[in-house]
């Protein structure tokens, strides 16, 4: 993502290979990065958008909303490229961060369902269309994250790190974190 910031001059850049795979793959991590526009539709959106993939050669590329107004393209319906949240993306973002403050606890899908007031289903289905995965996953990812910043920050058993990011089964902790980093907690923290 260096170098896609590097490539933005007075608000415009290139394309490179990796914003047009953003684009085509509607990957969110490039959302914060740079604004795109079609010539021919005169639209801007994100590169998470679900719309059309336009002609490469027909797209331009932009800083942020602000540089792609200036240069008379309006925004898309669809993704809202100047930040505006919808009802559902609000609603998400206060999901995320319930879960981020409370992920050290046992959460699973029917107590933040009950926190939220709607079934565990619906929760799932609008959390994953906006964050693009489901709560369960977002828990997981965020648990593992924070035992790596513990496991090498800290001395810490591998028992002690699990408990400490909500996962009080060692051994299901230990199952979880190899399956998503391909090292056990132990492997991992002599890596330092």
């Amino acid at each position: 993502m260096e170098e896609v910031r590097r490539m933005m001059v007075n608000g415009q850049a290139e394309l490179t290979e990796e914003q047009w795979q953003a684009i085509v793959r509607n990957n969110r991590v490039y959302d914060h990065t740079f604004i795109y526009a079609v010539r021919t539709t005169g639209i801007f959106c994100k590169p998470s958008c679900k719309s059309r993939v336009p002609n490469r050669e027909n797209v331009l590329l932009f800083q942020n909303a602000v540089h792609a107004e200036s240069a008379q393209f309006r925004p898309c319906k669809r993704c809202k490229p100047q930040g505006v949240l919808g009802p559902l993306e609000e609603w998400a973002a206060h999901i995320e961060a319930y879960i981020n403050k409370h992920y050290m606890e046992p959460l699973n899908l029917e107590s933040l369902a009950d926190v939220f007031h709607a079934s565990p289903y619906h929760m799932i289905r609008v959390f994953k269309r906006v964050k693009g995965l489901t709560p369960g996953e977002y828990i997981q990812q965020l648990r593992i994250k924070q035992a790596k910043k513990l496991l090498l920050s800290t001395e810490y058993t591998v028992a002690e790190v699990g408990s400490a990011v909500g996962m009080t089964n060692s051994s299901y902790f230990i199952t979880v974190f190899k399956k998503k980093t391909g090292f056990t907690p132990a492997d991992f923290r002599k890596r330092r």
